[in-house]
């Protein structure tokens, strides 16, 4: 359960749909359907009302999306939220060709132009929102261009390979001698499902496995729990969708389940705690809980300081109305994760509240905050040796969990939190997992800035997944910089597949590049282990300070 970045489209500014000038945008949609002669609209009396509740779901700036001159997408939008309440029809999806652009070799065409992420929320994204993405917009007809990036200039993206694939199909003439123009048919992918952490990053690997390329990505959470989410892609060769279609069912339907959500229940939970005992040690009266100040929010849950017997701890209290099975396994797999560990550099367990619907999990208060406000908020510049000091506490952190066998999963910067003596602690484990027999998982989970590539790729990974992180962490502490901060998180995560890694920084000494170096290393089996990374930061520590001294 992330509460420090990713924060959930349920937080969206306050609702309003009417305008300067009283202009109230569910009037003129519903007067363009009557105008233009909609069935729907004509013959049925309630769909006023309908088309109320519908905007009174979603966030306020669904209103940006909506294209005035096609009204009927709302109640396409309508109806697919409306199928998506039936758990066998989950995920409702809908296809359709939207437009075919004609664009050239010349470098200029509109493929190769890179996105800009905009959201209404948060830093950064997690994976389940990693970011309403677009090259343009549209609203009420009008076009918006985002400013393109340049640092992906030089990569092999897939879609450049999509590029080359409809080249070789759509070669023409023009009246000026012979030019290679490019056919490219435009398509837009809706799905309607639970919402639920990763879905955004389930949804774009789905995409990505059917080989589109995903040109803008936006993405709705309704009040009551569901998901809107709209893809324009392009990458499919042909306008006909029928075997477009017929290819998104077939990668829905190996998805496993995955895709369909479930509706809010408490029995994964209250089986999986009937199966362990409990213990009078870590289960907390909550009536003895004191909550204070909001310290953080999230899709799901809000992080609050509090008082528990006369100690100031943090409080994560997930949100009753977005409890569902998957939520609810998470936060039992969290429990037992932190009752297991007890390190100077993990986050202390104190204990939850197990008794439904009022879930929460109360660990040790850090005053210090997390080293992502740290260096990006306070813009805090590391001296070498404080640099060291905190990276020698991560990695003894992780060390020590990868030696009970648990994979953290979603290291970060985000996930560091610090106490008042500077002293760092891995936390939040809320995707984190014990370690499977086989060694391996493939779930893709994480986020992206800092996901390693075979994560990505779905490949089989290990506990060596979180030692690729922990070298973009000892990238952004040398730095003060977001990883990949001029291109967006999707975008970082193809280039990271392909072998992108960040700028080595200047003026950097040079072991400590070297061990940044290992620890990205595309191969796994090539990088440390967190054993050997704290013994070759220690030394290094030693090394610097014996030098400052003889100076």
């Amino acid at each position: 359960m992330e509460l420090f970045e990713g924060v959930g489209e349920s937080l969206s500014p306050p609702r309003s749909f009417v305008g300067f000038g009283g202009y109230d945008i569910r009037n003129d949609v519903y007067n363009r359907l009557i105008e233009s002669g909609n069935e729907e609209a004509v013959c049925n009396p309630e769909l006023r009302e309908l088309i109320d509740a519908h905007f009174n779901r979603l966030p306020a700036r669904y209103v940006l999306d909506v294209d005035m001159d096609r009204v009927e997408d709302v109640l396409l939008h309508q109806k697919l939220l409306a199928r998506a309440k039936d758990p066998d029809k989950r995920p409702v999806f809908h296809v359709r060709h939207m437009e075919t652009i004609e664009t050239s070799k010349d470098g200029n065409d509109d493929l190769q132009q890179c996105w800009k992420s905009h959201t209404s929320s948060g830093v950064d994204y997690n994976v389940e929102h990693e970011g309403v993405v677009s090259s343009q917009k549209r609203n009420g007809g009008c076009e918006i261009d985002f400013e393109p990036c340049s640092k992906l200039g030089d990569l092999k993206l897939d879609v450049r390979k999509i590029a080359e694939d409809m080249e070789r199909r759509y070669l023409t003439e023009t009246s000026s001698g012979r030019q290679e123009i490019l056919q490219v048919p435009i398509h837009e992918i809706i799905f309607s499902t639970i919402d639920k952490p990763k879905l955004l990053s389930q949804l774009s690997a789905l995409l990505s496995d059917i080989g589109l390329n995903i040109r803008e990505a936006h993405v709705f959470s309704t009040t009551d729990g569901y998901s809107l989410d709209v893809f324009v892609v392009d990458g499919w060769p042909i306008e006909d969708t029928d075997g477009l279609l017929e290819a998104v069912e077939k990668a829905v339907a190996t998805s496993e389940g995955s895709l369909s959500g479930s509706s809010p229940s408490h029995s994964v939970i209250e089986k999986a705690l009937a199966t362990q005992p409990k213990s009078s040690d870590w289960e907390i009266d909550r009536r003895l809980l004191k909550i204070g100040e909001n310290i953080a929010s999230g899709s799901c849950g809000d992080l609050y300081r509090g008082v528990y017997l006369g100690q100031d701890v943090a409080v994560k209290i997930l949100r009753s109305e977005h409890l569902n099975e998957t939520l609810e396994a998470e936060f039992e797999q969290e429990v037992a994760i932190l009752r297991e560990v007890q390190h100077r550099n993990v986050v202390r367990f104190i204990g939850a509240c197990t008794k439904l619907p009022h879930l929460c999990m109360v660990t040790e208060y850090m005053p210090g905050g997390s080293l992502y406000d740290f260096l990006h908020k306070h813009h805090n510049v590391l001296e070498l040796p404080l640099l060291l000091r905190f990276a020698i506490d991560v990695s003894k952190g992780m060390e020590y969990l990868h030696q009970n066998s648990i994979i953290h999963r979603d290291l970060k910067t985000a996930n560091l939190l610090m106490d008042t003596n500077k002293v760092v602690k891995v936390a939040d484990f809320g995707v984190a997992r014990f370690q499977n027999q086989e060694g391996v998982m493939t779930a893709e989970t994480g986020t992206y800035r800092w996901m390693a590539p075979e994560v990505i790729n779905h490949q089989p990974y290990d506990q060596k997944a979180d030692v690729f992180s922990f070298a973009i962490v000892l990238w952004e502490l040398r730095t003060g910089k977001v990883p990949y901060d001029t291109i967006t998180p999707l975008q970082a995560a193809l280039g990271v597949r392909q072998g992108l890694r960040p700028e080595l920084p200047d003026n950097t000494h040079p072991r400590l590049l070297e061990l940044m170096q290992r620890c990205w290393e595309a191969v796994p089996s090539n990088r440390p282990s967190f054993s050997e990374i704290t013994v070759e930061l220690e030394n290094l520590l030693q090394e610097v300070q014996e030098t400052s001294e003889s100076k």
